[in-house]
C-alpha cells in the first residue's frame, strides 16, 4: 500500500468535537498525512492546544455545535480561510446522561437530540453547498454500536439518536452522490475516551467488555484509521452510504 494513498496535502479537513477522544485521534492522523485542519469544539482551550500541537496546518475554532449561528459562522470562517472544505468529520456528540423512561425531562430529550441529531443535520446543511458547487466532497458521520444494540442502561435516547445518524447517512449518500460527494459513517464500539469516563462506571465497562469477542475496550487511535480510509478517494472511491463498525467484534452485521 503506497504512502501516497494517504497523502492529504492540500486538502482541508474539518473535524467537529475535535478537542479529545476520537476527534483528536482523527485530527492527529490527518495532520500526519498532510491535511490542512479546521478543528471545531466548544472547549476553546483544549482545541487551541491541539491545534498548537499539530502545527501550522491546523486552525482551531470554538463552536457550540448545538447553535446554528455558531455552526454557520465556523463554516464561513473556514471557507474564508481556506477556500474549500474537502472532508467533514461530523464527530461531535454525546450521551448527556443516563436516564430511565420515567425520568425523561423535556430538557434532557431536547439536549440529547440537539447534540446528536440536529447538529449533524445543521453541519450537513452548512457545508454541503460549497461541496455541491465544486462537485466534490467527503462527509464522514460518527455513529455508535448503540444504534445497533439499543444502548446500555439509560442510554436508549442516545442510541436512537445514533440510529438517526446511520439512517440519514444512507439517505444523504443517495441525495449527494450525483454531486460527487460521498457520505459514510464510522460506528465505534466501546472506546476508552472521556465519554465513558463521564457516563459509565467501572462495573458497566466490565460488563460491556464481557460482550466483546476481543475481550478488551478499544482506543481512539484504533478508530482513526477508518476515517482516513473513508476520506481517501484512492482507497474508498467506490464506497458510499456505508456504516463501518469498529467494535472488536461486539456487533457483526
Amino acid at each position: 500500500m503506497g504512502k501516497m494513498r494517504f497523502d492529504f496535502s492540500g486538502r482541508v479537513v474539518v473535524v467537529t468535537g475535535a478537542a479529545n477522544g476520537i476527534g483528536a485521534a482523527c485530527a492527529r492522523l490527518f495532520a500526519e498525512s498532510g491535511a490542512t485542519l479546521a478543528l471545531w469544539d466548544i472547549d476553546a482551550g483544549a482545541v487551541e492546544a491541539l491545534a498548537a500541537e499539530l502545527g501550522g496546518g491546523a486552525r482551531a475554532l470554538r463552536c457550540d455545535v448545538a447553535k446554528r449561528a455558531e455552526v454557520d459562522a465556523a463554516t464561513a470562517a473556514t471557507l474564508a480561510a481556506f477556500g474549500r472544505i474537502d472532508v467533514l468529520v461530523n464527530n461531535a456528540g454525546g450521551m448527556v446522561g443516563r436516564s430511565r423512561i420515567e425520568a425523561y425531562t423535556d430538557a434532557y430529550l431536547h439536549q440529547v437530540l440537539a447534540l446528536n441529531v440536529t447538529q449533524v443535520a445543521m453541519f450537513m446543511q452548512a457545508v454541503v453547498p460549497s461541496m455541491r458547487a465544486r462537485k466534490s466532497g467527503n462527509i464522514i458521520n460518527v455513529g455508535s454500536v448503540a444504534a445497533r444494540l439499543g444502548g446500555g442502561a439509560g442510554a436508549v435516547v442516545y442510541a436512537g439518536a445514533k440510529g438517526f445518524v446511520s439512517t440519514a447517512t444512507r439517505g444523504w449518500a443517495k441525495e449527494l452522490v450525483g454531486d460527487g460527494i460521498r457520505v459514510n459513517a464510522v460506528s465505534p464500539g466501546v472506546i476508552e475516551t472521556p465519554f465513558h469516563e463521564r457516563y459509565s462506571t467501572a462495573e458497566q465497562l466490565k460488563a460491556m467488555q464481557a460482550m466483546i469477542p476481543m475481550n478488551r475496550l478499544g482506543s481512539a487511535d484504533e478508530c482513526s484509521g477508518a476515517f482516513l480510509y473513508l476520506a481517501s478517494d484512492a482507497l474508498s472511491g467506490y464506497v458510499t452510504g456505508q456504516i463501518i463498525e469498529v467494535n472488536g467484534g461486539q456487533f457483526m452485521p
